[in-house]
Parts: structure tokens; sequence; C-alpha cells
């Protein structure tokens, strides 16, 4: 299972950007939960959001709660994240992660395919 992430950049504090997250059609059909985690330099990786197969369950960690929208299109078999009002803190490579099981999880080890990361960084 081969996840391929895009849209990462360089954009100003407040700015926007999205991310994109696709796999192959055949394996998106298997895949349930999808989430994206992030790690900036010296820390450890920690969950961002994460989205149920048909979308209508999401969950954000509160760092990034009312900023950040997980959504996904299945006929597109691609997972987005919308990040917007974007702080420095934010700065960090992004990782997309699915997962064959259907709850949703903050834990990475609950993820069984991860993509190679999209580095993002906000300036001040």
């Amino acid at each position: 299972v081969q996840l391929v992430e895009s849209g990462g950049g360089l954009v100003q504090a407040g700015g926007s950007l999205r991310l994109s997250c696709a796999t192959s059609g055949r394996t998106f059909s298997l895949l349930n939960v999808m989430g994206w985690f992030r790690q900036a330099p010296g820390k450890e990786r920690e969950f961002v959001a994460a989205i149920s197969r048909s979308g209508g369950n999401t969950y954000s960690s509160d760092s990034v709660k009312g900023r950040f929208t997980i959504s996904r299109d299945n006929a597109k078999n691609t997972v987005y994240l919308q990040m917007n009002s974007l702080k420095p803190e934010d700065t960090a490579v992004y990782y997309c992660a699915a997962r064959f099981g259907s709850l949703m999880s903050t834990r990475q080890a609950s993820y069984d395919f991860w993509g190679q990361g999209t580095q993002v960084t906000i300036s001040s």
C-alpha cells in the first residue's frame, strides 16, 4: 500500500495550505480510518486528525481544532487536510496514515500504512 502526500510548502503565518494524500483506487477501498500526523524538529510525531471511512466522523487534536479540517473524497481515493490560520509552531513534516480497522485512533501504532511525509514550513 502506497500513500503519497503532496501540498506542503512554505507560507507565512496566518496563511493556508491544503495537503493531499492519495493512493490507488483498489487500495483505498480497503482502508477505513485515515489520519494525519506531524513531526516537528526535535519532537516526537504527534496526532493531528483522523477521519472515518464514510467521512462522517472526524477527530482533531486540540492544537489544531478550529483551524485544520480533515476530509476525504472516496471517489478520488484521496484524503485532505485543509490548514488555515497557520502558525510557526505548525512547522513540521506531515504524514498521512491509514488503517484497516474501523475505530478512530490517535495512536501511531494503530495505523498500518504511512506515507513518506511532506514538509510544511510557516514563517513568522
